[in-house]
């Protein structure tokens, strides 16, 4: 067990140490080699690139140099990636080959290797991280250490003030004064609903109980969504002080993280962070010396959606079916095992303890009125730049798509983006100026949601996308309540219809109806929810409805029993290899005459399409 005063030296001597990660005019000779091992990276072999640079450096007997695990980067369309500090150079698509190469250049002779240094869109050579247009617009304060930190040690974290902020509650603070903090700097939850965290945690504090709890979701399941798996991959003990803290200010001494049994980095670097936080005394009894009390515990969820929902989860943990509670009673009153109990979700924790030590006014003074702070996207779709962005509220959609997404891949257009994943709206190209925040979000049909933004081009049916959303929902409604378990399903079977040229204007009434009252009526937020996809694109697209309606027409092709594959006569050169390669024999045609699709016989599997070298197949 570590007392204050040994925490301290402890942040004191690794400080110096870590400064040249945050200092690029570091005066040291000593490199560091950050390779990403979150994971996006992991999957394309980063484990044996940090391998290979370690068995490297011992071959070669070279000192004043580290590898270092980190979290991820942020610009996962570039991964692996590897920084080389204090210099900061950005080296982009490493493979493991690439290691011996890295190091006799760079580390051995001062020479960066150009065919790896990262590239802007514009194709210009990058050699630095902060050069990087992907990085300029962006604040990270939920994200700070994830990239800079190795995520399984404790004392990389602590030389970065971790737990300085819970010293400073513990022995500054009383629980009032910390509940006013964070009520006054404006955070609202980041899990969806946007509901402000103080007040939360002041409710829960009112509870008179014997037992109160913490619990935080980690439950991410929006398609497309990691922002919090990548938070508790590159700095779990944020999460962990945080909840600490959030334990102290209501009279909890228990709290539980529960994260999805698919995230195993995530699950067994909390792991490693508990059993370190236990070790130094940051966790169970006589915290710093303190009479305060906390522990946490992990509890794997299966991966159903509807455990998103604070009360399904709730019961999960709980060990009962993960299904929606009535409520009132609400979880601050009556929550897990009956008992006062906080939840909040990954994002929110990770900006508990900067609040704490930069104060209320710092944080109030980022983004706009109502919406305080940064927002952390996952940013996915037909975009170049997909990765893990951080930015202040406020900020555009056409700021986070071009400037920092780096536009649309093969010069495609704009169609829309998708906010809030299965529980969000569309937003189309004449709101793409609209500012990123809770109010803005929702005066256009869409939300906030826990931060998936996919970005779709102009090949994208909306009527296919709304399906695709529906089928999810579809699969992952609970049940439990009869709008969500019927409704749904008849909205999918009508969406269905549509795009298999089988629905009517008619239908398209049925549908909007249907959602109405879906929102309406459901028990939980899954279902009152579900519609916005459905919704959103009828408010903006709803020409496309009528074209599968009126026309039998799909104006993109995606959707495959209505859309026509023809072959170009003027481009055709009869070559025959269409032909050949049609799995179902549906193109006709002799020798050096123009071949022509049968309709009746083509199952639109775009085979000839893919085959055609002289791209006379549409």
């Amino acid at each position: 067990m570590k007392t204050i005063e040994e925490i301290e030296k402890i942040r004191n001597e690794k400080k110096l140490e870590l400064e040249l990660r945050v200092n690029t005019e570091a005066d040291t000779r000593e490199k560091h080699i950050l390779v990403c091992h979150g994971t996006g990276c992991t999957s394309s072999k980063s484990p044996k690139i940090i391998e290979n640079f370690r068995r490297i450096l011992e071959e070669k007997n070279i000192e004043n140099v580290r590898v270092i695990q980190t979290g991820c980067f942020g610009l996962c369309a570039k991964g692996p990636i590897v920084i080389i500090r204090p210099e900061e150079t950005f080296y982009a698509h490493v493979k493991p080959e690439d290691c011996e190469e890295i190091i006799q250049s760079h580390i051995c002779e001062g020479k960066k290797v150009e065919r790896l240094l990262c590239k802007n869109i514009d194709g210009k050579m990058v050699e630095k991280l902060n050069d990087l247009d992907f990085y300029k617009k962006q604040k990270r304060i939920a994200l700070k250490n994830c990239g800079v930190i190795d995520p399984e040690n404790i004392d990389e974290y602590i030389a970065f003030d971790g737990y300085k902020a819970m010293e400073k509650v513990l022995t500054q603070m009383s629980q009032e004064e910390v509940i006013d903090v964070i009520s006054k700097s404006g955070l609202r939850g980041r899990g969806g609903a946007g509901f402000s965290t103080g007040t939360k945690w002041s409710f829960a504090k009112k509870e008179e109980a014997n037992q109160k709890y913490i619990v935080c979701n980690a439950d991410e399941g929006d398609p497309g969504a990691f922002m919090d798996r990548s938070i508790l991959e590159g700095d779990p003990h944020a999460v962990l002080e945080a909840m600490a803290i959030a334990g102290f200010a209501i009279g909890a001494n228990q709290g539980y993280i529960y994260v999805r049994a698919e995230y195993p980095i995530a699950v067994e670097r909390l792991r490693i962070a508990i059993g370190q936080a236990r070790e130094y005394g940051l966790l169970g009894d006589h915290i710093l010396g303190t009479d305060f009390k906390f522990d946490v515990d992990i509890r794997l969820g299966a991966g159903a959606f509807v455990c998103g929902e604070e009360t399904a989860l709730l019961e999960s943990i709980e060990g009962k079916r993960g299904q929606p509670r009535i409520k009132p009673p609400y979880p601050a009153s009556q929550g897990l095992f009956g008992k006062p109990t906080v939840i909040n979700n990954v994002e929110t924790l990770a900006n508990i303890t900067k609040i704490i030590l930069n104060g209320a006014d710092w944080y109030a003074s980022i983004g706009t009125e109502k919406s305080k702070g940064t927002k952390v996207f996952a940013l996915g779709g037909n975009v170049n730049n997909v990765g893990l962005v951080e930015v202040p509220m406020g900020t555009t959609l056409r700021e986070i798509v071009y400037d920092i997404g780096g536009g649309i891949p093969n010069n495609r257009g704009f169609k829309a983006a998708q906010t809030g994943g299965p529980s969000g709206g569309c937003i189309p190209l004449e709101h793409l100026d609209t500012p990123i925040d809770y109010e803005s979000l929702a005066q256009i049909g869409s939300m906030m949601g826990s931060g998936g933004l996919i970005v779709m081009d102009d090949t994208k049916c909306m009527v296919n996308l709304a399906k695709f959303y529906l089928e999810f929902t579809v699969a992952e409604s609970c049940g439990k309540c009869t709008p969500c378990r019927i409704g749904t399903k008849r909205m999918l079977e009508i969406l269905e219809k549509l795009c298999s040229g089988e629905g009517t204007e008619y239908d398209i009434y049925r549908l909007e109806k249907l959602a109405v009252n879906i929102k309406k009526a459901s028990v939980c937020g899954l279902g009152q929810s579900a519609p916005n996809p459905v919704l959103s694109t009828l408010r903006y697209f709803r020409e496309e409805f009528k074209e599968h309606a009126t026309q039998k027409k799909c104006r993109t092709n995606e959707c495959k029993k209505i859309a026509k594959i023809e072959i170009d006569k003027d481009k055709c050169k009869a070559c025959g290899l269409c032909q050949r390669q049609c799995p179902v024999g549906a193109i006709e045609g002799q020798e050096r005459n123009v071949r022509v699709i049968n309709q009746e016989k083509c199952i639109k599997c775009g085979t000839c399409i893919a085959a055609c070298p002289f791209h006379a197949i549409q």
